[in-house]
């Protein structure tokens, strides 16, 4: 690989920047999750209008710039500088690729340009306690993780006259409550014969119950999605692909073959879009250990104890010299992980699980240098440390993300417990 940014990248990043700069401070976040939607709307018109981060990684077909994964991974580490509430992670970075990838060609012409434009929003609504296992971040994404058969969670049933209905609910889904769009993967077929496919339900159908939950990371929406008989329209084309296709296979359980109902190939895009998403959120979490630790070490230099500065004593600078080399390393992962969506290598889980600890690491450290005003509201210390507990929450603990990349890694195969 060319460790080397392009010009393009290089531009991108500093556009995103400079514009961040403007336009957000500690106080405009905290005025911005405490509005309806939970972000700022005027921020995210600009962001589209002025930079098109909306549909970055969208074909130009329908309304986007045409980058890469890998441009709109790197775009993260910006973002992640200052931990503004966005619809970029749940819109761009979740749901937008399972339109573009499972769609057909007349649900991406409709939904695709409006997100790439900015006028829309959407959700992937998976309880936040199973969107690990939903992308195969933490284990295989094939069972009842969608709450099949018994198990609850989202069921579909098909309409004799055509068409769908969906019943259940999630928790804790991410940008749930004010997302005009939402991507439900729902299970159908019973309990026997369940499957895992995906819908499309616009944010005022019929039957839809929102309301927003209480989050530790206040910057991370969440909401719980009821789905009380509503109205879906199936993702992608079900006279489309099948799947693996051969006698005797299997998706989700379910026999495929030449008489076989045709099932759309809902969990190998999940698990792409796993690697992707964990690419992007390592860029993110490494963008706010970088300003963090920088925001720290000004701090520690200007703060004075026994009439001197306390970034002059030397344990201080041990503390904050481990800190720097965990962001290092953590930065390297992910600009790998980056680089490496766009080449199928799937390292995504590995950089994120770097990038978090690197994050905890950094947040934690400067709590307890900036002293008594580094847990309270109005500093941004404690926004950094939450955003990292946050999305452990969210997309799996360190532990867990690493012993996943072990074992696709195959390290432990052939391998007996002593």
């Amino acid at each position: 690989m060319d460790a080397a940014f392009t010009a393009e990248q290089d531009e991108i990043r500093r556009s995103v920047r400079e514009l961040l700069r403007r336009r957000c401070r500690g106080q405009d976040v905290r005025a911005a999750v405490d509005t309806p939607p939970g972000h700022d709307p005027a921020l995210w018109t600009a962001l589209a209008e002025q930079l098109g981060l909306p549909g970055l990684a969208l074909p130009e077909a329908y309304g986007g710039v045409g980058c890469s994964a890998t441009e709109l991974a790197l775009v993260g580490e910006e973002t992640g500088r200052l931990p503004i509430p966005s619809p970029l992670l749940a819109t761009s970075v979740l749901a937008a690729p399972l339109l573009l990838a499972l769609g057909t060609e007349e649900q991406r012409e409709t939904w695709l340009p409006p997100i790439a434009a900015g006028r829309l929003t959407a959700a992937l609504v998976v309880s936040g306690s199973a969107l690990p296992t939903a992308l195969a971040l933490t284990g295989a994404n094939d069972g009842p993780w969608a709450g099949g058969g018994r198990a609850g969670g989202i069921q579909a049933r098909p309409l004799a006259e055509g068409g769908w209905r969906l019943y259940g609910e999630a928790d804790q889904v991410l940008d749930g409550h004010s997302a005009g769009l939402l991507v439900v993967p729902a299970h159908t077929g019973g309990f026997p014969r369940s499957r895992t496919l995906l819908f499309l339900v616009t944010g005022d159908a019929e039957g839809l119950v929102r309301t927003r939950q209480t989050a530790l990371d206040a910057t991370r929406p969440r909401a719980r999605v009821q789905l009380r008989d509503v109205h879906a329209q199936l993702l992608g084309d079900p006279a489309g692909p099948a799947g693996p296709g051969d006698p005797g296979e299997s998706v989700a359980g379910v026999p495929t073959g030449p008489t076989a109902p045709a099932i759309p190939t809902v969990l190998p895009v999940l698990a792409e879009l796993g690697d992707r998403a964990a690419a992007f959120l390592a860029c993110e979490a490494v963008g706010a250990a970088d300003r963090v630790l920088e925001v720290t070490v000004e701090h520690v230099g200007r703060r004075e104890q026994f009439g001197r500065p306390i970034g002059s004593f030397q344990a201080v600078q041990h503390r904050l010299a481990d800190v720097y080399v965990q962001v290092q390393a953590a930065r390297s992962a992910a600009y790998y992980a980056a680089w490496a969506t766009a080449h199928g290598e799937g390292v995504g889980g590995l950089a994120l699980a770097q990038g978090l600890e690197a994050l905890r690491t950094a947040g934690a450290e400067a709590i307890q240098l900036h002293g008594g005003i580094g847990f309270t509201w109005e500093h941004d210390a404690h926004l950094y440390f939450k955003r990292a507990a946050g999305d452990e929450l969210l997309f799996g603990p360190v532990h867990r993300l690493r012993a996943r990349a072990a074992e696709l890694a195959g390290l432990f195969e052939g391998r007996v417990a002593v």
